[in-house]
């Protein structure tokens, strides 16, 4: 059962293995909530799942902020909609009993992941980044120190420029974060290999 009292449409499993860290799904346009479901069961056994809906509709494709053109964001959206996600996983955690959680985010959702990491830190516990980009160019400083980031990159990626994954490591890094960037030999879609090495990252977590 979800909590229909929280901001942002949902899906909650609750844990069924204890001392798991929580996993917060954060999807790509045009998917929802129970578009990651799948891949959390995978990346980690018997974890709670939090899968929130992207609030912001672009042609009828649910997202988590706006953008103006493609690889553009509205950065001052970015911010509204990251604070706005960061409440809305704060008060789930206190409806649903949830330890801090680790995102796992793919593309537009790892983008606000990314942004919550720079704007509000100690919401999560940690990130799975997915074919991420710089969310804000002009982040504010931020403390993550000892905080563990993986990003997967696509050397192949159309979308999101090997250089720009880089400059968000490089950003994540100098705010303190551990950060383990790779870069798979995929594209801008999720492959098998991403989904071995999240596994393993979360495991050694």
């Amino acid at each position: 059962m979800t909590d229909s009292q929280l901001s942002h449409v949902h899906r909650h499993r609750p844990a069924t293995v204890p001392g798991r860290a929580p996993l917060l799904l954060l999807h790509g346009t045009g998917g929802d909530e129970n578009d990651l479901l799948p891949l959390g069961e995978a990346l980690s056994d018997g974890a709670a799942l939090l899968s929130p809906r992207g609030p912001v509709l672009e042609n009828g494709m649910p997202r988590f902020f706006r953008r103006l053109a493609e690889g553009v964001f509205d950065e001052a959206d970015v911010c509204r909609r990251a604070e706005e996600l960061a409440d809305f996983v704060s008060a789930a955690r206190e409806s649903y009993g949830l330890a801090a959680p680790i995102a796992v985010g793919f593309s537009n959702g790892a983008n606000i992941a990314a942004a919550i990491l720079l704007l509000r830190p100690r919401v999560l516990a940690g990130a799975v980044l997915l074919r991420a980009m710089v969310p804000l160019n002009a982040a504010p400083a931020a403390d993550l120190a000892g905080k563990p980031v993986l990003l997967l990159s696509g050397a192949a990626d159309p979308i999101v420029p090997t250089r720009n994954a880089a400059q968000l490591a490089s950003m994540l890094a100098g705010a303190g974060a551990a950060v383990d960037h790779q870069v798979l030999p995929v594209g801008h879609g999720l492959s098998q290999a991403d989904i071995a090495k999240a596994r393993a990252w979360l495991d050694r977590t």
